[in-house]
């Protein structure tokens, strides 16, 4: 395995102080300058605080090594080989649409490689899995039984290409995260939380995925800025697989991962998340073993 990093689970933003601004320096009054003029105006403490802070935040971490995490419509099954091999958590079921193996790997080639990096980790992957229509993830079966997932997350959610009309678009979208939620709750451990990352901008503020969470019974308990470049190794994948131009070459168009998203945090309605379970699994970390201090 590479060199590996700490990352600390579940850390908030953190507001970096922004700086002063530079001061101009005053020139001498000349024959035309009035000597008692109105002195230019300094920023006021709103017009300071308004200087962007965003490439200064800290990422935020929604879990932690020891949670059980769902990966719902995961496409190449980038995000969960970082999850499993950079943030070290030791309980990843990532599921694809895909009906198996082969299907997978020729809509996303890159996805053979991330395979394998899961599975090195004892954890996996489940194949033909519909967000919409999923079997819910228990620990009992029967009358006891309840749901398993600490964390269940499904990252830029879309029907893909079904219409060229922005509100059928819009309708499709919300009726897959409608059916999604309704099939998450079902596999939700208690006091675990769902989460879902859109692109900011239209069309997808007009989902209004706040409201469909809450009809769905669950309530948002927070957001925060999606940062790609926490989870090394990770790249955007299109619904409708790799990008091609005419020439058969990829590589080229826009990239996901660079454009401004936002995650929702959703609980049922009148609870909220809990942290690591006290009896989870952890992975050991590669700096574990270096404790006695010997170089």
């Amino acid at each position: 395995m590479g060199k590996r990093r700490k990352v600390v689970a579940g850390a908030q933003p953190q507001q970096r102080p922004g700086g002063k601004g530079s001061q101009k320096s005053h020139k001498a009054a000349g024959p035309k300058d009035k000597p008692n003029g109105t002195p230019k105006a300094t920023p006021s403490k709103s017009q300071k605080q308004k200087t962007p802070q965003a490439q200064h935040e800290e990422p935020t971490i929604p879990f932690a090594p020891e949670d059980k995490i769902l990966l719902v419509g995961d496409g190449d099954l980038s995000f969960a080989a970082s999850l499993v091999e950079h943030h070290y958590c030791a309980d990843v079921t990532a599921t694809v649409l895909e009906k198996d193996h082969a299907e997978l790997v020729e809509k996303y080639p890159q996805a053979a490689e991330n395979i394998a990096k899961i599975e090195a980790e004892d954890s996996k992957v489940l194949y033909n899995i519909d967000a919409t229509k999923m079997a819910p993830f228990v620990d009992k079966k029967g009358k006891d039984s309840a749901g398993a997932m600490d964390r269940i997350i499904f990252n830029f959610p879309h029907v893909g290409g079904k219409s060229t009309d922005v509100n059928r678009q819009v309708r499709y979208n919300q009726e897959l995260l409608v059916s999604f939620f309704k099939r998450a709750l079902l596999s939700l451990a208690p006091g675990g939380c769902v989460m879902v990352t859109l692109f900011e901008g239209e069309p997808y503020t007009l989902w209004n995925i706040r409201d469909l969470a809450r009809h769905s019974g669950l309530q948002v308990q927070q957001s925060f800025r999606f940062q790609a470049s926490a989870y090394p190794g990770y790249r955007h994948a299109r619904t409708l697989g790799v990008v091609k131009n005419k020439q058969g070459e990829t590589g080229g168009g826009w990239k996901g991962e660079d454009r401004a998203a936002r995650s929702y945090v959703f609980v049922r309605k009148d609870e909220e998340a809990r942290g690591p379970r006290p009896d989870s699994k952890k992975r050991p970390r590669a700096d574990d073993d270096d404790e006695s201090g010997n170089e």
